[in-house]
């Protein structure tokens, strides 16, 4: 049984998946279609330094939404940055990484 990591069910959707580990469950397409072309020219949808089996981006689909990220794109989400987890999850004390998991 293969499964996906996302699909446009709207215009405009937006998934990014990164820092994860992506086993061989995940189709190596990676990403679904909704129905026929929907949602596959305004999605964004973007991949960066994932490992495990499934991670190989070489068959992945190369749709106009299908984008590449920097490392300084990548940062943008971040829990410090994307959700200013500094300002509110830093001072409950509860351990967490703000930026870039180190592995």
């Amino acid at each position: 049984f293969q499964s996906y990591l996302g699909r446009p069910w709207k215009e405009f959707s937006r998934t990014i998946v990164m820092q994860s580990f992506i086993d061989s469950t995940i189709d190596p397409t990676g990403w679904a279609p909704w129905v026929g072309t929907f949602g596959l020219d305004t999605c964004f949808y973007a991949e960066f330094n994932n490992r495990g089996p499934g991670a190989g981006l070489a068959s992945r689909v190369t749709w106009k939404g299908i984008k590449k990220i920097t490392p300084q794109e990548a940062m943008g989400f971040t829990p410090g940055q994307y959700i200013e987890g500094d300002s509110w999850i830093k001072p409950t004390g509860i351990p967490y990484d703000s930026g870039m998991m180190k592995v």
